[in-house]
């Protein structure tokens, strides 16, 4: 297996789905994203993307129910998502086996345009703000089918030793002095998290990796729609963790609290926010700060770690000073 939990040939993994989709063994692929999973576009006359999936992290009904989520935000409501390509035979994901291991493969349509990371400039995050609101308040009336399950995002399956995104205290370049100060913020968020406690007005389904490379644009459509793509992450967690991955990566940048305001402008027009929410804020911040470095150092082999893996633990260190100083040191962005 390769570090990402996938085979190295997952390319295969693909291919060998492609006729249960209706399309040529021999159709073009490109690779666009290796992560948790490896994400294809199958570059033929209608285009479509597959997603081979590593073993060791979804079950096939965890798959299922993340797609159901997804089917039902297109449809009811004004969220706009990929649109699932079943299989010629009905099947939501197809298991393809290699020299007898199974890994499982879903499709859906392609959103043309790019990615927000690559023109943030033309990113609406009032309108962010609100399609994140939409989604949250859809989770509380939906009725979800009867094999929809999950896993939760709680404080210690996000910066716990065993996360599931790796232990944040084997990030590369990390001092001694750096690891006491994360770990003193680590204990603090616990603290906080466990008194704000899990009630269903802050905590829910969420997509729990809302960042910018995440969200589909048109930059040549005006105000065009925001298109949410990669709902593998979603699961059980608070609200309020989706403000924190909007800004993964740039935590600590006047354009991350510019990012906050807007969010929060849109987000409050769908939803309330109690000031006891508000207050939180820079702790989520922070906590996906942590979420994202114990990634970084688990995932040497992802896009966006070999982006980002420079510094970046020294980084979280200096973010978590500046938290330990000064609790409301977003304040500006939140309280506008």
């Amino acid at each position: 297996m390769g570090v990402s939990g996938l085979p190295p040939d997952h390319d295969l993994y693909a291919r060998a789905a492609l006729p249960s989709y209706g399309r040529d063994p021999d159709a073009p692929l490109r690779l666009l994203s290796l992560s948790e999973n490896a994400t294809y576009l199958v570059d033929d006359a209608e285009p479509i993307v597959l997603r081979v999936h590593r073993a060791d992290y979804h079950s096939l009904q965890a798959i299922r129910s993340e797609l159901a989520w997804m089917a039902a935000l297109r449809e009811q409501t004004d969220v706009v998502t990929p649109q699932l390509v079943a299989a010629e035979d009905g099947s939501e994901v197809v298991t393809t086996v290699r020299n007898g291991h199974p890994l499982n493969v879903d499709a859906v349509t392609f959103i043309s345009g790019c990615t927000a990371e690559e023109r943030p400039d033309v990113v609406g995050f009032d309108q962010l703000g609100r399609i994140t609101a939409t989604m949250h308040d859809h989770v509380q009336g939906w009725r979800a089918p009867d094999y929809f399950t999950r896993f939760s995002w709680d404080a210690d399956s996000m910066i716990g030793p065993q996360g599931r995104w790796g232990n944040w205290r084997h990030a590369p370049g990390l001092t001694t002095a750096d690891e006491a100060v994360i770990e003193r913020v680590a204990t603090e968020l616990n603290r906080m998290l466990a008194e704000f406690g899990c009630a269903p007005d802050r905590f829910g389904l969420i997509h729990a990796d809302l960042r910018m490379a995440n969200l589909m644009i048109d930059p040549e459509v005006e105000a065009g729609p925001i298109t949410v793509i990669d709902f593998d992450d979603c699961g059980w967690s608070w609200h309020l963790a989706d403000l924190g991955a909007v800004v993964s990566f740039i935590e600590d940048t006047p354009e991350a609290e510019a990012m906050i305001a807007g969010w929060l402008a849109g987000y409050r027009e769908r939803r309330e926010l109690p000031a006891e929410h508000l207050d939180m804020i820079p702790s989520f911040v922070i906590l996906r700060r942590l979420q994202l470095t114990a990634w970084v150092a688990s995932h040497a082999h992802a896009d966006s770690a070999i982006a980002f893996a420079d510094g970046f633990a020294e980084g979280t260190a200096r973010l978590a000073e500046r938290y330990l100083a000064d609790r409301h040191w977003l304040r500006s962005a939140i309280y506008t």
